[in-house]
């Protein structure tokens, strides 16, 4: 009859306890990696709820302008909505436009009784490429305000994985200093410092994979409304020019 012999349960050697047996430089360096996630998830999801918003937003206003055939009737209607970037380089557009007519001796309250086809108010080539400048300025800095924060999360994305890399060699050089000193490989003496040290580089890529993923998803979104303000930005120009643009 073979004898029973009650089985030993070892600990396993889990995040807490990887994170009690390291150093003070690892377990800095664990909290500085945590402290990053939290700032790049807050990042990825400020922005996207943002860029959400943006978008509906600019979608709205979009089909609003198309519906008009004059391209100042909704800046005098004010319904369009103002939380668009769309919005934004339209008001200033428009705004230029009753600048220009001030230059001219126009009010720009009489835009709104002028007929769609009446072309008895034009602006010289020189008003016209003023308002197109200045939609411009406003396309840019909608653009860098949609890029806002994204620095951030490029360092956490870039960053994280070599801070992580960096507590686990500083890890594994304490790890064989001790084993030096003792003066033997003993395995259960190295082996929590070895664990604690290969905490760092998890962390950091868990870290930098979701912060990859999201920053990837955040640039594509700021790419495709880039481009929408852009492409409207050279609409509203255009129709600028087609309106107010005298006929040679």
């Amino acid at each position: 009859m073979i004898p029973f012999e009650p089985t030993v349960f070892f600990p396993i050697a889990d995040v807490t306890y990887a994170f009690g047996a390291s150093t003070v430089p690892g377990k800095v360096i664990v909290l500085l990696l945590c402290v990053g996630s939290i700032l790049a998830w807050s990042i990825m999801l400020t922005k996207g709820i943002e860029l959400s918003r943006a978008k509906r937003s600019s979608d709205q206003f979009s089909r609003m302008y198309e519906a008009e055939s004059h391209p100042a009737a909704l800046y005098l209607k004010r319904t369009f909505p103002s939380s668009s970037p769309l919005s934004r380089v339209y008001e200033a557009g428009c705004g230029a436009i009753g600048n220009e007519l001030d230059l001219l001796e126009e009010n720009p309250a009489e835009l709104n009784l002028q007929g769609l086809a009446d072309s008895s108010v034009t602006l010289a080539e020189s008003q016209i490429q003023t308002i197109s400048d200045l939609a411009d300025r406003v396309v840019n800095k909608e653009v860098l305000n949609l890029e806002r924060h994204m620095l951030m999360l490029a360092t956490a994305v870039s960053a994280a994985p070599f801070l992580g890399l960096l507590g686990t060699v500083w890890g594994v050089m304490d790890g064989f200093g001790a084993m030096a000193q003792e003066g033997a490989a003993n395995l259960s003496a190295v082996a929590p410092g070895i664990s604690a040290a290969l905490l760092t580089t998890v962390v950091g890529l868990l870290v930098a994979l979701p912060s990859s993923i999201g920053y990837n998803w955040l640039l594509e979104q700021i790419r495709q409304q880039t481009v929408f303000i852009d492409n409207f930005s050279q609409e509203f120009n255009s129709s600028v020019r087609r309106t107010y643009g005298q006929v040679s």
